[in-house]
């Protein structure tokens, strides 16, 4: 299995107003991701608006990604539902379409009690032979994945890596310790930099679309060990992650890639596109950056 590693985008999810992918402009977005030297594509991560695709649609923005990275760097295909069943067959058909790993994102309606949310992942690792990429946002999600969950989803062969996207480092600290074989993903919500000082290995960010020669830069100064260069450079890429942080996550992505030249569409509805005061703070903190 391929070694997780590096930056990594949540790639939106290009769309018209009738709903069709538009693959043409995904397919140009994730080559271009490629040769601004990130690591992986994640589509279908909560920047691309996964929960709120269907079926058809979440197939085809796999299916585009995979096509346009055509091996030159992982493609981990996220899978999301409230069913285990259905989440199964999404990662089963995302293997065979040629994902080279899963980010497993459970959702809710009612609660879930620990060992229901444990058998939901292991469900989803048992029918896969990638590595499997848990994915946690407290922010968003009803039932939670806990630290004695993590622990022991980490001695599953292929849950080998964590994204975590609260704001709680310390949480961080305590995954690594409690599950020392866990690889851990920062997400914009930490400071990546830190995060990286600490263990981590990447991060999953939104953010990496519209800045990704920045965000490889800061990665590669982390791997480096050149801390002081590299809080310089977090210190300027926070204004992007504040402004993620203050609107609707897809809103503000999508603008920022509209103001790049890629048609991207709107958010998907009830969802609304960036107003035209807030699109000009998108375009100011991208004007500004290095």
């Amino acid at each position: 299995m391929a070694d997780l590693h590096g930056v990594f985008p949540y790639l939106v999810s290009p769309i018209d107003a009738q709903g069709h992918i538009k693959t043409d402009v995904l397919g140009r977005l994730s080559d271009d991701l490629i040769k601004a030297g990130v690591h992986g594509l994640t589509p279908l991560g909560s920047t691309g608006e996964f929960a709120y695709l269907n079926r058809e649609q979440r197939e085809t923005v796999v299916r585009t990604t995979i096509e346009a990275a055509n091996k030159r760097v992982p493609v981990i295909a996220g899978v999301a539902s409230t069913s285990t069943a259905d989440a199964v067959a999404q990662a089963k058909t995302y293997q065979k379409l040629g994902a080279d790993g899963i980010l497993a994102i459970c959702e809710a309606y009612f609660p879930l009690k620990d060992s229901q949310v444990e058998a939901y992942f292991r469900a989803i690792a048992d029918a896969v032979d990638i590595p499997v990429v848990l994915y946690t946002n407290p922010n968003f999600q009803r039932s939670d994945l806990t630290l004695d969950v993590i622990a022991r989803l980490s001695e599953h062969p292929r849950i080998r890596y964590i994204k975590d996207a609260s704001t709680n480092t310390g949480r961080l600290l305590s995954i690594m310790n409690r599950a020392p074989a866990m690889k851990v993903f920062s997400a914009s919500a930490h400071i990546p930099a830190a995060v990286m000082l600490i263990g981590g290995v990447g991060w999953m960010a939104g953010p990496a679309n519209i800045v990704p020669r920045q965000s490889v830069k800061l990665y590669e100064l982390c791997r480096a060990e050149k801390w002081p260069e590299a809080m310089t450079l977090q210190r300027e890429l926070w204004r992007i992650n504040e402004a993620f942080a203050r609107f609707n996550l897809a809103a503000c992505i999508k603008a920022g890639l509209q103001i790049q030249g890629y048609d991207v569409g709107d958010p998907v509805p009830p969802q609304a596109a960036l107003s035209s005061d807030d699109r000009k703070t998108v375009e100011a903190i991208l004007a500004a950056l290095p």
